[in-house]
């Protein structure tokens, strides 16, 4: 299959919308380095994103460069860290007087933290 212009343009780029220090807000796609662009809302930052991926993809493509393809972002739910020996017992400490397993303690602390809420 030939990847030309028209199967870049499908495929599920990232958008990163930042508010501006000058007002407005910049959009860029991590994927494609440098594919940064403004707009002074969200729409128009989303309008203009694209065009600068358009852009982007259209001089890649004429200058023969690699194109970056966005990853997927699959997550199991699975997360192996290695922490301190201290912090595991204290941890499971808390879980313990807490009368809940280990997992779910740190489940709960973790979702906490960032103010994470399924609801």
């Amino acid at each position: 299959m030939t990847k030309d212009l028209n199967y870049y343009l499908k495929l599920p780029y990232r958008i990163v919308l930042h508010p501006s220090p000058e007002g407005g807000y910049a959009a860029e796609i991590p994927e494609l380095p440098g594919c940064i662009s403004q707009g002074q809302t969200i729409e128009e930052a989303l309008k203009m994103i694209e065009d600068a991926k358009l852009c982007w993809l259209e001089s890649a493509i004429e200058d023969g460069a690699i194109i970056p393809e966005p990853v997927p972002e699959d997550f199991s739910g699975r997360l192996n860290i290695r922490i301190p020996k201290t912090l595991h017992q204290a941890l499971a400490e808390r879980a313990k007087n807490e009368n809940t397993s280990l997992n779910q303690y740190i489940l709960y602390q973790l979702a906490r933290a960032i103010g994470y809420s399924q609801n």
